[in-house]
């Protein structure tokens, strides 16, 4: 087991004892750690994640995933995963659980265009605005001087939830792709890699453990999704015309060579359980051979994984200590099922108009909010909009509210910002 240290579990804010207790009563025992799972657990940022869409919309049928259901599954394979490593498991269901909690309404569609609107105040990116959200938005704990330090977690924590442990602007002074911090927000990124060796850009051990729990729910749950739903064939891994077409789409989309995507169809067709998934016709059989394959498959990436782990390192990993080692193969896979979840959706004639729709929808209440403020802005918000120091920490308090908001509430907002649609653009352009 990893030992973690005294720095791992400080606070950007401390914290007196709590004084509503029972006289005599038995003081609760817990470590920091798990106390700060629970505060993301009990977030009202999680919590809207219930109505933020995974890759259909969260009102897409009777049960589809949405980014609070899988937040909940990643944070499954998180704590198996961590806890067979050594890790704190509670640390590791974290990262799992606030792993999108930056997400704004739908999906990377609604980041891309949150993005394209935040282009005064430095731009959008859903992990920055995780740990904007986790230090920042979400009211827990406030500081001496009323400046708000969310939900004030510990080191190690804040350290797990960075997926990218880097602001946006690199040391050569270009723009990085992928980041997980503000420039506004460096001193709070500065503060969590604290005792790092300069210029260290890896993220932590339980950090790397969320990333790749990601990748295996993304793939296995969202492609068990497309089956139920009708989107998705499995028979595609036999239709080795088709697949040659997905796997070029697939290379392009996420990385690696289509060979290698074809070499992973060709271990999955040799699984039983993928055969068996294959012929899903919606009967008690059918649902139960469909769940035996998620769950084979997320056990078959977690042992590969852990087998990897181990026999890259003599000593304990944690934190700062050790990398997740994947396998190769099993990558690859994840990589091809994740190919077949995300494309036969997105490339939907139907699909994309709505994404069309969902853009103009966000510039659309950006300007709405933009001319209203602060009094279109709900109070908290309002305030920190009126004590922005500069027009672009006001534009970023806009972004702030946006990126908070869940779809429907997006969505009503947008059907009183269309009745003064063309004012307000003409008031902002």
């Amino acid at each position: 087991m990893y030992e973690y240290q005294a720095c791992d579990r400080e606070r950007r804010c401390a914290e007196h004892v709590k004084g509503s207790a029972w006289a005599g009563s038995v003081e609760e025992q817990r470590g920091a750690f798990s106390r700060d799972r629970a505060r993301v657990l009990h977030s009202a940022a999680l919590r809207r994640l219930a109505d933020k869409t995974q890759v259909v919309g969260p009102r897409d049928g009777d049960n589809p995933r949405t980014r609070l259901t899988h937040s909940l599954e990643v944070a499954q394979i998180a704590r198996s995963l961590g806890e067979a490593l050594g890790l704190d498991a509670d640390l590791c269901e974290l990262a799992g659980l606030c792993h999108d909690i930056g997400h704004p309404p739908y999906g990377h569609n609604g980041e891309t265009a949150l993005n394209e609107v935040a282009a005064q105040c430095g731009g959008f990116e859903g992990n920055a605005q995780t740990l904007r959200i986790l230090t920042r938005l979400e009211p827990k704990i406030l500081g001496p001087h009323g400046e708000s330090f969310g939900l004030n977690l510990s080191r190690a924590a804040l350290d797990a939830s960075c997926k990218y442990p880097k602001t946006a602007i690199a040391e050569d002074g270009t723009l990085r792709r992928k980041y997980g911090c503000y420039e506004e927000d460096r001193p709070i990124l500065e503060w969590i890699r604290r005792g790092r060796t300069p210029g260290d850009l890896r993220p932590s051990m339980e950090a790397q453990v969320m990333d790749w729990s990601d990748d295996i729910a993304y793939s296995v749950h969202d492609v068990e999704d497309g089956i139920v739903s009708g989107r998705v064939r499995l028979g595609v891994l036999w239709d080795l015309v088709e697949l040659a077409a997905l796997a070029e789409k697939g290379a392009r989309a996420f990385g690696g060579t289509p060979e290698e995507l074809l070499d992973a169809a060709g271990r999955l067709r040799e699984l039983p359980i993928m055969n068996a998934a294959s012929d899903f016709d919606g009967s008690l059989a059918g649902f139960v051979a469909l769940k035996t394959m998620t769950s084979e498959l997320v056990g078959r990436y977690i042992g590969a994984t852990l087998s990897a782990t181990a026999s890259e390192h003599d000593g304990p990993v944690g934190r700062q200590h050790g990398k997740l080692v994947v396998p190769p193969d099993a990558e690859a896979e994840v990589r091809l099922l994740k190919t077949i979840a995300v494309l036969y959706v997105m490339d939907a004639p139907q699909h994309l108009d709505r994404q069309d729709r969902q853009r103009e929808r966000i510039h659309r209440v950006f300007h709405y909010l933009q001319a209203g403020a602060p009094g279109a802005l709900d109070p908290m918000f309002g305030a920190w909009w009126e004590q922005a120091e500069s027009e672009s920490a006001a534009h970023r308090v806009i972004i702030d509210q946006m990126a908070s908001m869940t779809e429907s509430r997006l969505e009503r907002v947008d059907r009183i910002a269309a009745q003064y649609s063309p004012r307000i653009e003409g008031l902002c352009f």
